[in-house]
């Protein structure tokens, strides 16, 4: 997208201009003026997506940059890599059809230029001003009218919401319904609006749609409508008279306004000056796709989010959409049905539109095998019928979220397209992926990884991103995009829309689509199965920047295929193929200089020193099946790396005196414990997560390197230590302790521990801790028949884990753990029970176990006690806040 292209190039082109400068000498000039003629339409694109699906003439000029700036960055990195190492030389003359000199290069440079002065000055081409661009008034749109037919599931959602429009209050009451796009906000008001209890309750109802584009003369007028008879003298009333007229009508008796479509906090602002908040008898409900929005209307209630419709209600809708009622006509079709519904993710929308598909194709023939022949092809491809709908309903209604993104959203909601259907997203990799990809631009107070986790709950507070975990500090740890949203992602980023992410998949015939000789157009790539048959087809990508493949199975890559990626992708800065084994490391790979984020597989013990030719690179992953990993290359001359992960026992290069070295590292794990060492943590003050895995015993020897050294990273939230002492048995490195409270890192939130086999007397030692938050003790990481909760000690702990144990006995109380929000217990199968007295936390949330069918019982007693105490505390205080508690016990016992 044209959008992210011009934001990336800017910034490379200013990085380059400030700390490579000699890298483009020859060109300097014609990279400067670039960058100027960049900044001339930067703020036009910033614009302009909404009337670019409305004007043709626009979206072809946008394609033009977005072409320009391709080709710019293309020819850029091709000189920068080329310039970087003289020996790539023949490295690109295999990628470009022509030599890349540096003399021709400036010449290209200068000639993208001109083609970007062309573009922005032809007025007789297009004339910029006549847009009005980000301006002039609201345009006319489709009102959507609430269905009355055909409404399926939501009673417990009415039921609940009229609740509330029920109670008496002491002011005006404003009730919120958020969702995502499709899912039937409006349709549930309208249910609401239209129940017979309501219009009793509420003889003055008023609808009101109001949308992206409104003005407030039109709302106030639609009020007014309900009261008053509409003349020329109250259309020629200023903005100000109507709304003391709307004021003086809505200040006395009852009333009931529903406000659809809401879309920011400002428009409510706007709005609510008409709504007496002295009128105790008001009722408003507004729908909303924002949750910003919810919180903004009323701060003390907060937004009512609007739920998925379950199976059998998807099921339900479609037989009503199809044939009017709540029957199939043959067993066939049910079963194509129920699979079609399923597709659908539970999303009303699609539903209905995959119902208006199936409803032509029923109709089509009398002959019930014909039916069930295109149900049947329905079936394989839910979603590619959903975006031929001849009314493009899907997109249009996702699109009104879409266009409505701040340009910083737009490039990271459209990257979800590159990850697989319905997978879970870990948050650490989808915002190290986007800061490789270039879409988070350093903001004050923030550092890059804060404000793509920013963004992220942007998205999220706009319904287009559900979060599927949180961490204990309320951050998203994993998420999810809907299905239909994911399509919606791939086909406005695809080749035929923005050129932005392609995914390769077979078709029915066995070929892939797009086909294979069309990766030579793509920008990103992403594939999920058929790996090995891709790479086999020796596709070549010159333009391709982020190769992904997030197989379910793991494939194995032949050395004589190692090279095929490397080869096919010369320019790329994201390659993230962790299911992909290298057997060997190819060569070409180490010319992939513009490498901002790589995970690569292998079972090598030693990352070779060529790696540090990766000048550019922002995260490093690795997995390999060795227990060691020796790093031979010089990270500490990678001055842009910020995230350095491995599983293994690893070995980093010895340390040189240099003030900018490993200034950046932000992640480093899992080390051995002997690189512990002063010069090497004095190298890393901005460090916020280390992982140790070894023989830790070595520090608490305090010989060679030591605990204390830990003491003084004052930046670390996140410390994970594995004790390995392979090849004894893990029993046989047994610690004998932990070093004191004040060695720890000072802000340490998030502690992992295993294989320790430390005795249950130690837990008072990190029960000082003052800022521990979660405590997870992995396999082994205690042993001991009994624990006695020793009193003063985890005053913040919010979650506790506890991993397979030979645990027996645990005596403690609520005053033990004060702030305890999740216990997790996995594989404690000698324990006999939980202390029954954790019930008494009021915060405690959730109990999960996992193989320990011993405590189930007390964990039963809990679940009771915890709903005891909730119901007497709702006895006790109307307004009480009372929590939720969850109990979760697998296998389920009988």
């Amino acid at each position: 997208m044209a959008d992210a292209a011009v934001e990336f190039l800017l910034e490379n082109l200013q990085q380059l201009l400030l700390y490579h400068v000699h890298l483009i000498k020859d060109a300097k000039e014609q990279v400067e003026r670039l960058e100027r003629d960049l900044r001339l339409f930067k703020s036009f694109l910033k614009d302009s997506t909404k009337k670019r699906r409305r004007e043709d003439s626009l979206r072809e000029l946008v394609c033009q940059i977005r072409d320009v700036v391709y080709e710019a960055e293309d020819v850029i990195d091709a000189f920068v890599t080329q310039a970087t190492e003289s020996r790539s030389k023949n490295y690109f003359l295999r990628a470009f059809q022509t030599p890349v000199k540096l003399l021709t290069i400036a010449k290209e440079v200068e000639k993208v230029g001109a083609k970007v002065r062309d573009i922005y000055g032809d007025k007789g081409k297009f004339d910029f001003a006549s847009l009005n661009v980000g301006g002039g008034g609201p345009e006319e749109s489709e009102i959507p009218v609430p269905r009355q037919e055909n409404v399926v599931g939501f009673e417990d959602e009415v039921e609940k919401l009229i609740g509330y429009l029920k109670e008496e209050t002491d002011a005006l009451d404003v009730i919120s319904i958020i969702g995502m796009p499709g899912l039937g906000k409006t349709t549930l008001a309208g249910k609401i609006f239209h129940d017979p209890d309501i219009q009793y309750e509420f003889p003055t109802r008023i609808w009101v749609y109001v949308s992206q584009e409104f003005t407030k003369k039109k709302v106030f007028l639609d009020i007014l409508r309900e009261f008053t008879r509409l003349n020329d003298d109250i259309f020629q009333k200023t903005e100000t008279e109507l709304v003391q007229l709307v004021t003086s009508h809505l200040s006395r008796g009852k009333f009931f306004i529903v406000l659809d479509d809401v879309w920011t906090s400002e428009d409510w602002d706007k709005l609510k000056i008409v709504l007496p908040k002295s009128n105790k008898l008001g009722k408003v409900l507004i729908t909303s796709r924002h949750k910003e929005v919810a919180w903004h209307v009323n701060h003390d209630r907060g937004p009512h989010n609007l739920r998925f419709l379950t199976q059998e209600e998807s099921c339900l809708l479609l037989q009503l959409e199809v044939f009017g009622k709540a029957r199939w006509p043959s067993a066939e079709l049910e079963v194509l049905g129920k699979v079609i519904a399923e597709q659908c993710k539970r999303l009303p929308l699609a539903i209905v539109v995959i119902g208006g598909i199936l409803l032509k194709k029923f109709s089509a023939s009398n002959e019930m095998s014909a039916k069930v022949k295109a149900w049947d092809k329905v079936s394989q491809s839910v979603s590619e019928h959903l975006t031929e709908d001849p009314q493009r309903r899907m997109e249009k209604i996702i699109a009104l979220s879409y266009d409505k993104l701040p340009f910083h959203l737009r490039a990271c909601f459209l990257y979800f397209g590159m990850f697989p259907e319905d997978s879970e997203i870990p948050v650490w990799k989808l915002i190290r992926m986007w800061i490789a990809e270039g879409f988070i631009q350093p903001k004050n107070g923030l550092n890059l990884e804060e404000t793509a986790e920013s963004h992220l709950e942007e998205l999220v507070n706009r319904n287009l991103i559900r979060v599927d975990k949180r961490k204990p500090d309320g951050k998203v740890k994993t998420c999810r995009i809907h299905d239909m949203l994911r399509d919606f992602c791939k086909y406005e980023a695809g080749n035929g829309r923005e050129n932005f992410l392609q995914e390769m998949k077979k078709s029915n015939e066995g070929d892939f689509d797009p086909l294979i000789c069309n990766v030579e157009k793509c920008r990103r790539l992403c594939i999920h199965s058929n790996f090995s048959s891709f790479v086999s087809s020796r596709p070549f990508g010159p333009h391709v920047r982020s190769f992904v493949c997030f197989s379910k199975e793991d494939i194995n890559l032949p050395a004589e295929s190692c090279s095929f990626i490397p080869a096919a992708f010369k320019l790329l800065r994201v390659l993230e193929v962790k299911p992909i084994k290298f057997t060997k490391i190819p060569s070409d790979l180490y010319h992939l200089v513009h490498l901002r984020y790589i995970t690569l597989s292998f079972s090598l013990a030693i990352l070779p020193s060529a790696f540090s030719k990766l000048w550019n690179i922002q995260t490093l992953i690795v997995d390999t099946t060795s227990r060691t990993l020796e790093v031979k290359a010089d990270i500490w001359k990678l001055l842009q790396l910020r995230h350095l992960k491995t599983n293994a026992s690893t070995i980093l290069p010895k340390t040189v005196k240099s003030s900018k070295d490993g200034e950046k590292l932000q992640t480093l794990g899992t080390i051995s414990p002997q690189n512990c060492t002063e010069e090497v943590f004095d190298k890393c003050r901005s460090l916020k997560t280390l992982g140790i895995r070894g023989k830790l015993s070595l520090l608490l020897d305090r010989k060679s390197v030591s605990f204390d050294s830990l003491g003084r990273l004052g930046n670390v939230e996140r410390l994970k230590l594995v004790n390995d002492v392979f090849p004894d048995l893990p029993s046989e490195g047994r610690l004998r302790g932990l070093p004191p409270p004040y060695q720890f890192p000072p802000k340490l939130r998030i502690l992992s521990i295993g294989d320790t086999f430390l005795d249950w007397s130690q837990m008072s030692t990190l029960g000082l801790l003052e800022n521990l938050e979660v405590l997870k003790l992995k396999d082994n990481a205690f042993k001991g028949n009994k624990w006695v909760a020793a009193d003063g000690g985890f005053r913040n702990l919010e979650v506790l884990h506890i991993g397979r144990t030979d645990l027996i006995i645990w005596k403690a109380s609520a005053h033990h753990f004060p702030r305890l929000r999740c216990v997790m217990l996995r594989n404690c199968e000698r324990l006999q029970e939980i202390p029954v007295e954790l019930a008494d936390i009021p915060s405690l949330q959730l109990l999960d176990l996992y193989r320990c069918e011993c405590v189930a019982s007390s964990a039963k007693k809990i679940q009771e006690k915890k709903i005891q105490n909730a119901n007497e505390n709702e006895q006790e205080e109307e307004q009480a806040i009372t929590v939720t508690f969850k109990l979760s016990i697998f296998p389920p016992a009988e």
